[in-house]
C-alpha cells in the first residue's frame, strides 16, 4: 500500500493510506487555482471507489492524471514540459496510462492527442463522473476523451477524498462555472456557465469536516457573491455555515466587486468564526481598461466597496489581482492603476502581465499591442508598489497579539510552525513546534514583519477555541 499524492505546483501533499484492491497505483498532479485542488479531491474519490491506491512517486504509477490550468500561456507551457518528461517514463513502462484533466483539457481537447502521444485520456472539468469508464476504454487499447460542459453538474453527491495528511484546512466547492464574460478570461469557456450547489449538501460537508477535526474551511467559487440556490444567496449561506460549525474558521474565495453587497459584509461582522479576509480583484485602475475588460464596475465603485469593507470590518485583510499590459493600456492607464493601489492600500496582491488566451473575447476584439518590454516594466513597478504596501500593512501588526491556526513545520527551521492569522496573514511562530502541532490554534505576538510574512512568538500557552 502507498500514499496517495497530489502536487500543486510548488507543494507536495501526501494522502492517507488506502487499500490496494486492484494493485493499480494512481498519481495526481495539480496545477493552478484552489478550485483545481478541490477538483483533484473529487477525482481521487472516484479513483478510490474504483479500487486504486495512490503513490507519492510518479515513477511507480500505473495511472497519472495531470489537473491543468489554462488561465495563462505560462501555465500551459508547464504542462507541455511535463508531458515531454512523461513520454520517457512511458517508454520504460508501456502499460502506463496518462490523462490530462481540467481546464487545459477542455480548451485544447484534440490537440493534446495530436501533439503529445503520451496522452491517453482527456477529461474536462464537468466530465469527471465518466472517469471510470474512460479508464476502462484506455485499458482496452483506445484513447478516450470527454469534454462536454454541463449546465447542471456540481458534484454535490461526491464526497471528496481529502489530500492533506493533517486535518487542518479543507476546501468546499459551493458553485462551478462563471457567467461573467470578462474579455481577458478563459474560465467561462473551460468551466462553463454558473451553477450553484444545493446548500444542504454544503452544510452536510462542512459538518462532516468539523466532526473529522478540521479547523478551517474555505468556500470556493469563481464568483461566490453570485451564489444562488433557489433564492438562497451567499450571505444566507455564510450564516448557515457559520452556525453549523461555530468552532471552524470560515474563509471564501473569490469575490467580484460588482456583486459584493453590504449584506455579505454585515454577515461577516456578525459571526466570530467568519474570517475578515477578502480577495477582491480590481484588475486595473483605469475605467477605460475596466470597460474593455468588461468588468462591470468603475474604479469609483471599487473604492466604495473597499471603504465599505473597512467600515464593517476595520481589521479586514484585503488582497487583489492586477493585470498590466492589457490591450490598449496607455501609460496614463497604468499610472491610474498605481494610484488605485495606493488608494485601496491593499494588504497583498497577485500581479500578472496580460497573456492573450485564444478564444477569449479580448483575443477576438482587441490587438495585444502593449510591447513585452513595457509589460515587464509595468509588472516590476506594480510588484514593487505591492510589496511596499504589504510591508506597511504587516509592520502595523508588530506588537499585536493574533490568533494563529498552525498549518505545518517551517521550511527554514524544524523548531518553528507556520500558519495564518484569523485575518489571513501568513505567520511563522518561533519555537512553537516543541509544544504545538499543525491544527492547533494559538495566540502569537508579532515581533517582526516582512512584506510576505509576520514573525511571531507564543503569547499565551492556551490553544484557542475560535480566535
Amino acid at each position: 500500500m502507498a500514499l496517495a499524492h497530489t502536487r500543486i505546483y510548488g507543494q507536495d501533499s501526501p494522502l492517507q493510506v488506502l487499500p490496494n484492491h486492484r494493485g493499480y497505483k494512481a498519481y495526481i498532479e495539480t496545477y493552478g487555482c484552489q478550485m483545481n485542488f478541490a477538483d483533484s479531491e473529487l477525482v481521487a474519490s472516484l479513483l478510490h471507489q474504483e479500487g486504486y491506491s495512490f503513490t507519492t512517486e510518479v515513477e511507480e504509477a500505473d495511472l497519472i492524471l495531470i489537473n491543468t490550468c489554462a488561465i495563462r500561456e505560462h501555465a500551459e507551457e508547464k504542462i507541455w514540459q511535463r508531458l515531454r518528461y512523461l513520454e520517457n517514463l512511458k517508454a520504460r513502462r508501456p502499460h502506463l496510462m496518462v490523462g490530462v484533466i481540467g481546464c487545459m483539457a477542455e480548451r485544447l481537447r484534440q490537440r493534446l492527442f495530436e501533439e503529445s502521444p503520451v496522452v491517453d485520456l482527456v477529461i474536462g472539468p464537468d466530465s469527471y463522473r465518466h472517469l471510470p469508464q474512460l479508464i476502462r476504454q484506455v485499458e482496452s487499447g483506445a484513447k478516450a476523451i470527454h469534454t462536454l460542459l454541463s449546465r447542471e453538474e456540481t458534484y454535490a453527491d461526491i464526497a471528496p477524498l481529502r489530500l492533506s495528511p493533517n486535518k487542518v484546512s479543507a476546501y468546499i466547492s459551493i458553485m462551478r462555472g462563471c457567467n461573467n464574460m470578462c474579455t481577458f478570461c478563459i474560465v467561462p469557456f473551460t468551466r462553463g456557465r454558473e451553477r450553484s450547489r444545493p446548500h444542504q449538501s454544503i452544510l452536510q460537508e462542512a459538518i462532516q469536516l468539523s466532526e473529522a477535526g478540521y479547523q478551517e474551511i474555505t468556500l470556493l467559487g469563481q464568483n461566490v457573491d453570485s451564489y444562488n440556490d433557489q433564492g438562497l444567496r451567499f450571505a444566507q449561506l455564510l450564516r448557515l455555515v457559520a452556525e453549523a460549525v461555530p468552532n471552524v474558521w470560515i474563509r471564501f474565495a473569490t469575490s467580484h466587486p460588482k456583486d459584493m453587497l453590504d449584506e455579505v459584509l454585515e454577515t461577516l461582522a456578525s459571526y466570530p468564526n467568519l474570517t475578515p479576509y477578502i480577495h477582491l480583484p480590481i484588475q486595473s485602475g483605469s475605467n477605460r481598461i475596466l470597460a474593455r475588460m468588461n468588468r462591470g464596475y468603475t474604479v469609483e465603485w471599487y473604492l466604495d466597496r473597499i471603504a465599505a469593507i473597512r467600515r464593517y470590518l476595520p481589521q479586514a485583510v484585503i488582497s487583489t489581482d492586477i493585470i498590466v499590459g492589457f490591450c490598449g493600456e496607455t501609460e496614463e492607464d497604468f499610472q491610474e492603476t498605481l494610484q488605485a493601489m495606493k488608494a485601496a492600500a491593499f494588504d497583498s496582491g497577485y500581479y500578472f502581465m496580460y497573456s492573450e488566451r485564444p478564444g477569449t473575447l479580448a483575443a477576438r476584439r482587441y490587438k495585444d499591442d502593449v510591447p513585452l518590454e513595457v509589460k515587464k516594466e509595468r509588472l516590476e513597478a506594480v510588484i514593487a508598489l505591492g510589496q511596499q504596501l504589504s510591508l506597511e500593512s504587516n509592520r502595523r501588526e508588530i506588537g499585536k497579539v493574533h490568533s494563529v491556526l498552525l498549518e505545518k513545520v517551517s521550511r527554514r527551521s524544524a523548531n518553528d510552525l507556520t500558519g495564518r492569522t484569523f485575518h489571513g496573514k501568513a505567520v511563522v511562530v518561533r519555537n512553537s513546534a516543541h509544544t504545538y502541532k499543525p491544527g492547533d490554534k494559538v495566540q502569537a505576538r508579532i515581533v517582526e514583519a516582512t512584506s510576505a510574512t509576520l514573525i511571531g512568538e507564543i503569547a499565551d500557552a492556551r490553544a484557542l477555541g475560535v480566535h
